[in-house]
């Protein structure tokens, strides 16, 4: 995966974040102590982001007015309406950066494993759109012309499953049945006799341990119910089949090797998982010599008999750069020393082997920054190289697929945790020599990250398939694509020397061609004409023969070069619309960013507005309370005068009965 500032991609990111703060996933946790930590409108800009973010819109009931302070929060979640999962996430995330800059370095310090099985809230249907947002009953083609979408239908290519697809160099999402697996990344796939099996993987922060298999002839998705055996391949010990993610999956004889991968609770060294395809069970290989230390998001790549692991991340997220080696007819582990320059530590890379000799390393990320450079590993002399690329050189990503066709390599997605790959791109490994195979435009699960890659066949042609990723969606969406001829001799036609690493290898696999003249297309429309070896004009008997061939020739090579001309006219055209459409999507996407600001900074004044009427208004209750008291000792105190006069009146009264009875009346004063 890519490494952003916080060492962490999304959403383990946000999740980690949510931990710090204090959130365990119940609208009321921790409010105490965010509160203490925080002022009152941050803590509920907090608040609602991670409602937002972990449950959706806000749904629940309006709070009482007796209580302002859940009023507040529930206003500032209503208010953030419809906003998606994952631009919450980020929100939250800037949000805690900007209060505390330094939070990952402190919760890196007491908690190893940040995100592992985040508790969600029970009361919520959380994440409606994790699963694909695309139907499957229709059947799509991913753009190969200028990253737009088309429909498969426009094109009259539409029939069911892998029949869809006769486009070449596209991608498209043929019709799937069956049950599909749930949307994920940082998952494995392998492919055994023309069935793709899915197993583990990342989704909302859980890892994951089910199994699930397509039939790629039938297009139809089954879970695989597997059994876990209670001894292990050689020697009797107990199995604990633990879900992970950031692990690989290698067909090996009758079994699918699960090799390492992040899990809840990590062990110290690496483990290998078999599945046996026969009798579906689970169980553990019991290896030999000193294993690795346990990681996820390493490569794996099958050599011969042997894997070959570089990389990857551990339990402490420290990132790696060893490299050990398992010989899986003794299951002894071995590590190597080898000499040389080796690549930077990283996770999330790709790996591949050209020759049964060269293991190549491609992208990859750290804490910091993202790769796109390219290491070679002679096998044989354990020696590290670093040769110059050639052609379109990809972007730098880290989470991407990659698999080999012949000399090929095509790498699918990945990103740079701020936006995902759209380019599907494939290496020559005998010329080193980079080129596009198509791309495509906007947030589609082709340009994710931890999504897999594997190829097939139909038809006798090789196709590639990839499943699943995050790109703000856990995607559970099958993408395939059919690589045209041109696609894979592309990178042969570049100009420039062969890297002296490979230059045996090329050497072997590229013969002189006798007798022959080629017109090649590069990407640069140039028409290039091949060497010609050992040729001689037709000689005839009668040398107007010899002439009216050669003017023909020249006719043909005329025409050739005007149709070139017209091209290359065109080509240019194209390049200026789109240089300019480019140049009108960066005014769009800055104005965007600015309203983004803008909003946000309204969004943060109307929830210090929000507090602020709260507060008045509790002001304004305890002032009503005192208006009823005051009426209530008014009442009492008129009540008081009636009773004095009335006893005033009556003892009047009294005096005039007893002047009548001869009694002394009373001076005014005593009265």
């Amino acid at each position: 995966m890519a490494r952003a500032s916080s060492g962490l991609a999304y959403p383990e990111r946000f999740y980690a974040a949510a931990a710090y703060v204090g959130f365990d996933g119940s609208p009321n946790s921790n409010d105490k102590d965010i509160g203490s930590r925080f002022s009152t409108d941050v803590a509920l800009i907090l608040y609602a982001l991670y409602q937002q973010a972990t449950v959706g819109p806000c749904n629940v009931p309006k709070p009482s007015l007796w209580n302002p302070v859940e009023q507040g929060k529930w206003k500032s979640w209503k208010q953030l309406g419809n906003m998606v999962s994952a631009e919450a996430m980020r929100l939250f995330v800037k949000i805690l950066e900007e209060e505390e800059p330094g939070w990952y370095s402190r919760a890196s310090n007491s908690v190893l494993e940040p995100v592992t099985d985040v508790q969600m809230n029970h009361n919520a249907i959380v994440e409606p759109i994790i699963e694909n947002r695309n139907s499957f009953a229709e059947t799509k083609t991913i753009s190969a012309e200028n990253g737009g979408l088309i429909e498969t239908q426009d094109i009259d290519v539409v029939s069911e499953g892998l029949g869809s697809v006769v486009v070449y160099d596209q991608w498209t999402s043929p019709t799937i049945t069956g049950q599909r697996p749930k949307g994920r990344y940082e998952h494995a796939a392998a492919v055994v006799e023309d069935k793709m099996y899915i197993y583990g993987g990342n989704h909302n922060g859980r890892y994951l341990s089910d199994l699930h298999v397509l039939d790629l002839r039938s297009c139809t998705w089954s879970k695989v119910e597997a059994k876990v055996e209670s001894k292990s391949v050689e020697t009797p010990s107990p199995v604990n089949i633990t879900p992970s993610a950031g692990h690989s999956l290698i067909p090996w004889e009758n079994k699918l090797l699960s090799i390492a991968g992040h899990t809840k609770d990590p062990s110290e060294t690496f483990q290998v998982k078999a599945f046996d395809l026969q009798i579906g069970t689970w169980s553990m290989l019991n290896t030999y010599g000193k294993p690795p230390v346990s990681r996820g998001g390493q490569s794996v790549t099958l050599v011969g008999t042997t894997l070959v692991i570089f990389g990857g991340q551990d339990a402490k997220q420290t990132l790696l750069n060893d490299l050990h080696i398992l010989d899986l007819e003794t299951l002894t582990w071995d590590e190597i020393d080898a000499v040389g320059v080796p690549p930077s530590p990283r996770s999330g890379h790709a790996a591949a082997v050209h020759a049964e000799r060269y293991l190549l390393i491609f992208g990859g990320g750290s804490h910091a920054t993202c790769f796109n450079d390219l290491h070679v590993l002679d096998l044989q002399t354990m020696e590290w190289s670093r040769p110059t690329q050639q052609g379109e050189i990809p972007v730098p990503r880290a989470g991407h697929a990659g698999v080999t066709v012949g000399e090929n390599w095509f790498i699918v997605g990945g990103g740079d945790n701020k936006s995902g790959a759209s380019e599907t791109v494939v290496l020559n490994m005998s010329t080193l020599a980079w080129s596009v195979v198509t791309s495509v435009e906007g947030r589609v699960p082709l340009a994710s990250e931890g999504l897999s890659l594997v190829v097939g066949s139909l038809n006798g042609e090789d196709i590639l398939i990839s499943f699943g990723g995050y790109n703000g969606h856990y995607n559970s969406e099958v993408n395939v694509l059919k690589p045209s001829h041109k696609s894979t001799l592309q990178s042969k036609i570049m100009e420039g020397p062969l890297p002296d690493s490979l230059s045996a290898v090329h050497n072997a696999t590229n013969p002189t061609r006798d007798l022959e003249s080629e017109f090649e297309v590069g990407q640069e429309g140039k028409i290039r004409e091949t060497a010609i070896d050992n040729f001689e004009p037709m000689k005839s008997k009668g040398g107007e023969t010899s002439e009216h061939i050669l003017a023909m020739l020249k006719a043909e090579k005329e025409e050739l070069e005007s149709s070139f001309n017209n091209v290359k006219l065109q080509s240019l055209q194209l390049k200026q619309e789109l240089a300019d459409a480019e140049a009108r999507n960066t005014d769009l996407y800055k104005e965007l960013q600015s309203v983004r600001g803008q909003l946000a900074s309204e969004q943060s004044r109307c929830f210090k507005l929000e507090v602020v009427v709260a507060e008045l208004r509790q002001k304004l209750q305890t002032m009503e309370t005192l208006q009823r008291e005051l009426e209530l000792l008014q009442r009492q105190k008129a009540t008081s005068e009636q009773v004095a006069i009335n006893a005033k009146q009556r003892q009047g009264s009294g005096g005039v009965w007893g002047w009548l009875a001869g009694s002394t009346p009373q001076n005014a004063d005593d009265a």
